[in-house]
């Protein structure tokens, strides 16, 4: 074979080594493992991984495999933290794939849906770190609940109040905690409504109130956010 030859040879065949070596990078990317999922006596972790999970994510780990009763869950990893701020902040590849088959795995362990009106699922998403740092992580809760899902959990419930309260505390955090909605617009609503109904305190807004108050919250957050 002549160098010339060679030459073409190596040529022809380089393209498919790239291809492949491209594939393997793009699989590697989507092998990474972001999402520790915990539930009925069985943990992705323990209490030695804080650096991975966090503090909270590794003691609810070491909770659920000792076997105290912890409500299922996932923890999403601290890698995963790293990789959206070091991506310029872009979710990194696969992770969202991972938390819908986390979600999906969570549905079967309660037997509740997501979005269901009839059994919702309704999941609390709380920050954490490797070291304490008590209130400077952030909390949203009751997330799954909207206009139709609350309705479905006053029935079950047999209790609206207690279903509005709840919405009305996602709608907050959402847009204080996730979109940046200032905080001080949702207390000015609440305010109108506990003056409208003489209510002194928090809890002594009725039922109608709190529906009232919810619907007053959506509208802070559209003239916000839009």
């Amino acid at each position: 074979m002549t160098p010339a030859a060679t030459r073409r040879t190596s040529s022809r065949r380089r393209p498919p080594r790239a291809a492949s070596t491209a594939r393997s990078s793009r699989t590697t990317a989507k092998a990474k493992r972001y999402i520790h999922f915990f539930a009925k006596g069985k943990a992705d972790g323990d209490a030695s991984m804080r650096d991975l999970l966090g503090g909270k994510g590794a003691n609810l780990a070491e909770m659920t495999a000792i076997g105290l009763p912890v409500p299922p869950g996932f923890t999403i990893s601290t890698e995963a933290c790293q990789a959206f701020y070091t991506g310029g902040e872009h979710l990194p590849a696969g992770l969202m794939d991972q938390v819908r088959a986390a979600m999906t795995r969570l549905e079967k362990t309660t037997g509740k849906r997501f979005g269901d009106p009839q059994r919702p699922l309704l999941v609390s998403v709380r920050s954490g770190a490797a070291v304490s740092m008590p209130g400077m992580m952030d909390t949203v809760l009751n997330l799954g609940l909207n206009d139709e899902v609350v309705e479905g959990l006053a029935q079950l419930t047999n209790n609206r109040r207690f279903a509005y309260d709840a919405y009305r505390r996602l709608i907050n955090m959402f847009g204080d905690v996730v979109m940046g909605v200032p905080h001080e617009r949702f207390e000015e609503a609440f305010d109108t409504v506990k003056q409208r109904y003489g209510a002194k305190l928090d809890t002594d807004v009725p039922e109608e109130g709190l529906v009232e108050l919810c619907q007053a919250y959506k509208r802070v957050y559209e003239g916000s956010v839009g």
